[in-house]
Order: structure tokens, then sequence, then C-alpha cells
């Protein structure tokens, strides 16, 4: 009986926390491990918008729909794009009650998650060691300091370098080709009316001199920049002195020279946080063969580039679709079994754009590709 399963469920993300909660939403208890010591540790990334077959699916298949509701900004989700003189190319800023994928920041999305989840469901301050067999067929946890189990079944949930992925795929994530430097703007309807009236209802998307700069608009007026470069993985560490803010400021506002004021003005109203982010990437349509007790979802199985908003998507939707596979079957192995196989088919389209995606940005035509894109949304 599904029931009666030990599952663990690595990494509090958005889909380990979806995964733990519909379980548990059936009777079906799931522990969560995760590295981090609290809830509020460190941020959790700007926003994101969640697809109606996807991410909203998953929050109707958890009972959070009304939940939801009052954190999903509908009047977030326009679109901006410039070129580097500032000449605005495209927008769509009609009120967003129109739309069908609502922006909400990551950090409410799991804050509505983890307080879903009745009793200790999350244990916290938990950092995988490795996942190891024991001769019954189960497994067990070892972290810094304690071995915790035995487990029937383990579900990497864990991100893009995931602990249990090696048990399954001899793959690595490898480094896309791009860097983004992130930086953030605080209060910025009050304090810099100028750059939140540029950004807009939304986000805005500006290209140029194979450079660069999407700024998004989170909660409490936030604006959440991304400088885009096409550089060695090493390059941002190398070349920005995080230690000193100042420096990094300046340094970062230097590679927009020639741009217009009002982009590098964004940059220099910056916050202290400047954080260097490569990005990584498995190959599409990564997968392994099937071993008893052991799965993954989100980026542990299927990381891809940012571009397409499908990250955080596919991640609630494998857990939407894991928990439905484990709740019919009489038989949880194949459950999982099945669970793998469609989602190997499911995610090859997204991954496939996404790869499409990094391989023209910031190209020669990453501008008109980008004017495509906002127009098909």
């Amino acid at each position: 009986m599904t029931q009666l399963l030990r599952i663990a469920i690595i990494g509090a993300g958005p889909g380990g926390l979806t995964l733990a909660r519909i379980l548990q939403q059936h009777g079906v208890q799931a522990t969560v491990f995760e590295r981090e010591a609290h809830a509020h540790e460190r941020p959790q990334g700007g926003t994101l918008d969640l697809h109606v077959g996807s991410g909203q699916h998953a929050i109707e298949c958890a009972g959070l729909s009304e939940a939801f509701m009052g954190i999903a900004r509908y009047e977030d989700q326009g679109d901006r794009l410039y070129d580097k003189t500032g000449r605005l190319i495209y927008a769509t800023d009609d009120s967003a009650a129109q739309g069908e994928r609502p922006e909400v920041d990551r950090t409410a999305l799991r804050e509505m998650l983890l307080q879903s989840l009745a009793g200790p469901s999350v244990q916290w301050g938990k950092t995988l060691q490795r996942v190891q067999p024991r001769e019954d067929g189960t497994w067990e946890l070892v972290f810094e300091g304690e071995t915790v189990g035995p487990f029937d079944l383990v579900v990497g949930a864990d991100g893009t370098w995931s602990r249990v992925r090696p048990l399954l795929s001899r793959y690595q994530p490898a480094y896309t080709g791009l860097t983004l430097v992130e930086f953030g703007i605080d209060s910025a309807d009050s304090r810099y009316p100028a750059l939140s009236a540029l950004v807009g209802p939304g986000k805005m998307d500006v290209q140029g001199d194979g450079r660069g700069l999407i700024v998004q608009r989170n909660a409490h007026a936030h604006l959440r920049g991304y400088a885009m470069f096409r550089v060695p993985a090493g390059w941002a560490d190398a070349t920005f002195a995080f230690s000193s803010p100042a420096t990094a400021r300046a340094r970062l506002e230097q590679e927009f020279s020639g741009w217009a004021p009002v982009f590098t003005d964004l940059i220099r109203a910056s916050n202290d946080l400047l954080v260097a982010r490569p990005l990584y990437a498995l190959p599409v349509g990564h997968h392994w063969p099937n071993r008893h007790g052991l799965t993954l979802i989100g980026d542990a199985a299927h990381v891809m580039s940012p571009f397409g908003g499908e990250g955080v998507n596919a991640a609630m939707l494998d857990a939407a679709e894991l928990a439905r596979h484990l709740l019919s079957s009489d038989d949880w192995r194949e459950a999982v079994r099945a669970a793998e196989t469609a989602m190997f088919e499911r995610v090859i389209e997204p991954a496939t754009h996404a790869a499409e995606a990094v391989a023209t940005a910031l190209s020669h035509v990453g501008l008109e590709l980008s004017l495509e894109h906002f127009k098909q949304r």
C-alpha cells in the first residue's frame, strides 16, 4: 500500500514541496530533507510565471488554488523589448487580468507550500552526503553526522547539482556558455520612479553588442535584474570584485558603456547583492534506466536554461504526476517507472526550446528572435 511507503524527498524547492503536499493530502507521509538551516536562509530568486497546464495544474492538485490567488500577481504579466539606444520595440502592458500566466515570487510560492504541510514534514539543516543501499533493498541517507532511514523510495528534488542523480545517471550539467550577473533595486516605485516606469508591469529585455539586460518586477516594488554575457564559465568571478559591491557595480556599468544612460542607471541604482549565475543544463532527452527505490524530479532530472520559464513549472508538474501515479497504482515500483517514462517524453519539447534559445541568445539575430518570441506568447 502506498500509505505505508517510507518516502524521503531531498530538497525543499517547489517540486519537492509540491510532491509532499499532494501525498500528504491523500494520507501518505513523506519527509523532506533540506540542506538550508531554515526557510529564510537565502533568497529564493526572482519572480516566475506559473503556466496553466503545469504549475497551475499542480497547484490545483495540491488543493492550494485559493492560497495561490493570494500571492499571484496577474497585474505583472507585461513584456517590453528595447534596443540598446532605448527605443521601445515591443510592449504588452495591457491589464493582466486577461492573462493566464500570473507572476509569483519564488519566496512567496515556497512559503505557501511550506505552510500547507502538516507537522514536522521538513527537516532543515540536512546536508546530504550520499544515498546508500541496504541489504533489504531499501535506502538510507547519510548526512553530516548522522544516517537516517530506511526508506523505500528516495526522490531527488535537489536541483542542478543533485546528490541523488549520480546513482541513476552518469551525466552532469554542462555550462551553456551564458552567465548572468544578478542585481536588485529596492523600493523602485518610490526611489526610482523613472526606472520603475521603464520596466513597466512585468519585465523588460534589452540586447545589443553581444550583451543583454533582463529586469523583472517582483513584489513589494522590487526590481530584479540580470546582466547577460556569453563568456567562459569563470569569467564573472574573475572580472567583478563581488566582495566590494561598489567596485562590482562600477565594473558592470562599464560593460554597458555605449548603451542608453537609462540602462546603466539601472545598474547604478542596484543594491549591494550582486551575484554571478552561470547557466548549466543537462542534455536534451536526458534519461536513465529505472532503479528500484530511486527517482528524480525537476532540475535534478532535466535542468535547462531559464529561457521559456519552464523550470519550476516542469518541476511542479513532475511532482503532481509522480504523486498521481503513486496514488493510483497498487504497485508503487511500476508507478515510479511509469512516471519516469512520461516525464522523459514530456520535457523533451521545453528542453529543446530552452537549448535553442541559449544557442541564439546575444547573437546578431537575438533581438529579432526575442521579438518573435514575445509576439507568439
